[in-house]
């Protein structure tokens, strides 16, 4: 029983991603279709915002984690 359940696995994992595919999508627009835009100029993904969130945060782990440490270190000397 646990054979069959193997085969049928492995023929799973090997036809469904063929039955899977799908149609490939449309071409990306090409520069000036949909807007007047000089090449370059198009912007991005905001990344000061969320750089700074995630620096912060990690700083106010680390901080947390030296001030337990501290706290636990001061607890041994004192027992």
């Amino acid at each position: 029983m646990k054979k069959i359940a193997s085969i049928i696995a492995v023929f799973a994992m090997m036809v469904l991603p063929l039955m899977s595919i799908g149609q490939v999508p449309p071409p990306p627009n090409q520069h000036g279709e949909t807007t007047n835009q000089a090449p370059g100029t198009q912007g991005g993904a905001p990344l000061g915002g969320g750089m700074a969130m995630l620096l912060a945060m990690g700083a106010a782990y680390g901080g947390k984690r030296y001030y337990d440490y501290r706290k636990k270190l001061k607890s041994r000397i004192e027992d």
